[in-house]
């Protein structure tokens, strides 16, 4: 699937930068275009793989570019006012090369999880091609404005975008772990489980091509059901013969390959994908539509194991809406299960954000209005004590 990719605020653009150097490493050549949006000029400067004409900074008349300060209306304020700037960026994407638009944001922060939603907004108004988000949840431990951010710009977007895949960062951080090396390893696991999905499919001239391929439009279609998704996971290292691999290269005899075996694999990690961790944890059953997507040597995979798997997903989800495929990736040496979950419902960690949000909401509506009442009473006093000057 080829994608436009904009990462908005500083956790979209750092995701968007390991995006670029997993194409570069992989070869998969899933971003046709990358733009990076900021208020902050430090967290333009800080990406290493984003163009220099790429990285567009917003509200420098508003906040000189030190960023908003978690100010999610603010953040929304400039990206209204600044909008045609970002727009000059994106004129740039050959969009006749590009199946969706992804926009990569932080829910937490101020520019992403406010201005993110404003893009999408402005992208669906002009393009034809489906707008996507990727929204990543801040952790709960991060403080009760980020909370209050994320349970208003998770509602924005899901209301702006075609579908906003989530990633919530409290099911990731490991404790103990610094804030650098745990963003960092969370950004690699974003990047690994949807690099995969969007990479299948994309098959170069004299490249691989799967026996059950799935392409960009059943993705489409998986997505096209709108809410909320969540994508699960698992991979199992191959434990090749050695001594087989040396004996096939002199005699030229292809590896055996039980594909007994093989179907087992694949659907055992098809389970553990889809009840493992998910990047949005939720109730599997009630799932609107699903794609399953199985990556690795060819050899390895076989249609068997994958209708097996698809069959367990439409019994686990109840859904009658489930695609499936394999994604060839011969110098792997792993065999991996990607579940793509669209228009999931029972969300817990979604219905506690909001309650802890409507919470933080009432307390800074009661700090308001203490606030005024101690301003009122204090002019009230002052104005008793004054002696009058005539």
């Amino acid at each position: 699937m080829k994608l436009a990719m904009i990462g908005f605020g500083q956790a979209g653009g750092k995701v968007l930068d390991r995006f670029l150097e997993y194409d570069r490493e992989e070869g998969s050549e899933i971003v046709r275009a990358a733009v990076a949006v900021n208020t902050a000029k430090a967290d333009l400067m800080g990406l290493d793989n984003v163009p220099e004409e790429n990285r567009v900074l917003i509200g420098q008349a508003r906040v000189k570019g030190h960023g908003v300060g978690a100010d999610n209306e603010l953040g929304a304020e400039v990206a209204e006012e600044d909008i045609d700037e970002v727009q000059s960026a994106i004129d740039n994407i050959p969009v006749h090369e590009v199946d969706a638009f992804l926009i990569i944001a932080g829910l937490g922060g101020g520019t992403g999880s406010g201005g993110g939603p404003v893009l999408a907004k402005h992208l669906k108004r002009i393009y034809t091609e489906p707008v996507y988000a990727l929204g990543i949840l801040p952790g709960s431990d991060e403080g009760g404005i980020y909370t209050l951010n994320a349970a208003r710009s998770f509602q924005t977007f899901v209301r702006e975008t075609d579908n906003l895949l989530v990633f919530d960062n409290d099911n990731w951080r490991q404790s103990g772990e610094s804030m650098e090396s745990g963003y960092a390893d969370i950004n690699r696991e974003i990047v690994e489980r949807f690099g995969i999905l969007f990479g299948a499919g994309e098959i170069k001239e004299g490249g691989e091509v799967g026996e059950s391929v799935v392409d960009s439009s059943e993705i489409i279609n998986t997505l096209a059901c709108g809410g909320v998704s969540t994508v699960g996971y698992a991979s199992e290292t191959l434990d090749r013969d050695h001594k087989s691999g040396l004996l096939s290269r002199f005699t030229g005899e292809e590896e055996e390959i039980d594909s007994t075996s093989t179907t087992n694999r694949i659907t055992s990690l098809v389970r553990k994908a889809t009840l493992g961790r998910l990047t949005l944890p939720c109730e599997v059953g009630g799932t609107e539509r699903a794609l399953l997507v199985l990556a690795g040597p060819p050899k390895y995979l076989n249609r068997k194991g994958i209708e097996r798997g698809r069959k367990w997903l439409e019994d686990e989800t109840g859904s009658m809406e489930v695609r499936g495929g394999d994604y060839p990736r011969s110098k792997d040496d792993k065999v991996r299960s990607v579940v793509l979950l669209s228009g999931v419902t029972n969300v817990p960690r979604i219905k506690e954000l909001q309650q802890v949000a409507v919470e933080a909401q009432d307390n800074i509506d009661d700090l308001r209005d203490a606030s005024s009442e101690n301003l009122d009473r204090l002019v009230h006093d002052d104005d008793e004590e004054l002696e009058p000057l005539f």
